[in-house]
């Protein structure tokens, strides 16, 4: 029997999972017989993809260690000899250029075509790398509103679908339904640690350490740690162990950002995709990533090129949060930019219209079937009625 054509995916950040879980959902829906395979996670094996190996949960940002980087040339090899054997005749590699590059390459010598999820950030540092890009893809699905004219201009065709954190509307009833045995103490803060592991260790005690000093001032204070995982809890415990205890006003959830963040009053927030769902909900935020001042120095100062680092002043086009990127010390300025506005009512109510204003660049866009029409298109899966055209790009 001649089987129907065959996807890839490739993901290796719990975010990805997220990402390609709803596109592989629509094509499944749309396409019931498509077979959907996946280097990926729980999500996308869920949402109908067949995992050929699990990936995701030991992801890292940035220049990726030796062991990292001998990790993915197995993979690579492995990739390899399976794609002579099961031929697809399309590769969707989901953020991670680093892990993806090679992959791609691998993908389009074996006769695919690549269309990639979540758009490589080559226009946040190392922007050569998009002329790579161009010569190992077919398209490019953008999630930020901006990067749809700098890839255009570039020679690469590319579309802004719109984001997956603003495909669903909340369920704000579930939500406060969620969060009403929590504790009201004021003031109300959440913090978010992230989700890879090398950016939890080095971020968490910083944000701990400015809730353990704002707690101080405000005696009644209440807070939520919100995780990805139940697992992280042991970790981020460990963590808080070793500067000193854990405070009693702080509660620990999982799986339950959106609900953190319509309990909180102010957030405290690791960079990354995270920071969209906080402007999602309007609430004021103080975004940090700690790095190696050394390391930054070296390499990264080479590399990086934007004027601003997080995802809601970027899509601002200036600072409209607080953004502490690369941050070199202590809790002090994190503490200083949270005590501003909790004793600034005018900067709280400034960001809010500022946060406002960036969550309606998603509205009327819907990125798992924008998506899932591109992937149609350059798929040549046919019949689809559902699908939209992709535009012609340069």
């Amino acid at each position: 029997m001649t089987q129907g054509p065959a996807i890839l995916f490739t993901s290796f950040e719990p975010s990805g999972d997220d990402h390609a879980s709803a596109v592989i959902a629509e094509l499944k829906r749309r396409h019931s017989g498509l077979r959907v395979f996946a280097w990926g996670g729980p999500k996308m094996e869920a949402a109908g993809a067949v995992i050929v190996e699990q990936t995701g949960r030991d992801a890292v940002m940035g220049v990726p260690g030796i062991g990292k980087i001998l990790e993915h040339k197995r993979i690579n090899q492995r990739i390899k000899a399976w794609l002579k054997d099961n031929p697809v005749v399309l590769h969707v590699p989901v953020d991670s250029p680093a892990a993806n590059f090679p992959i791609c390459k691998i993908a389009k010598a074996s006769g695919a075509r690549i269309v990639h999820l979540v758009a490589p950030q080559v226009w946040a540092w190392a922007s050569w790398r998009v002329h790579k890009l161009k010569r190992l893809t077919n398209f490019v699905c953008c999630v930020l509103p901006f990067e749809e004219e700098w890839f255009r201009q570039r020679g690469v065709r590319a579309r802004f679908v719109g984001h997956p954190i603003f495909d669903r509307p909340l369920d704000t009833a579930q939500l406060d339904e969620q969060i009403a045995g929590w504790s009201s103490g004021r003031p109300q803060i959440t913090l978010l640690p992230g989700s890879r592991p090398a950016e939890i260790h080095k971020n968490f005690p910083l944000l701990l350490e400015a809730y353990r000093r704002i707690a101080r001032e405000h005696p009644q204070i209440s807070g939520v740690v919100a995780a990805t995982r139940p697992d992280v809890e042991v970790v981020l415990r460990e963590l808080a162990a070793a500067s000193g205890e854990w405070p009693g006003s702080l509660r620990f959830v999982s799986a339950a950002t959106d609900a953190a963040i319509r309990w909180s009053e102010m957030c405290l927030v690791v960079s990354g995709t995270v920071t969209l769902q906080v402007a999602r909900q309007c609430r004021p935020m103080v975004i940090v990533y700690k790095s190696s001042r050394i390391a930054y120095n070296l390499v990264g100062r080479w590399l990086v090129r934007p004027a601003h680092f997080s995802l809601p002043n970027l899509i601002a086009g200036r600072e409209v949060v607080p953004e502490l990127i690369p941050h070199f010390g202590g809790a002090d300025a994190i503490i200083n930019e949270a005590v501003g506005l909790l004793e600034r009512p005018e900067l709280v109510e400034r960001q809010k219209g500022a946060l406002a204003d960036i969550a309606a660049r998603f509205e009327g866009f819907h990125a798992a079937i924008n998506t899932a029409d591109v992937i149609e298109r350059v798929a040549g899966l046919v019949g689809a009625e559902s699908a939209s055209p992709v535009p012609a790009g340069p």
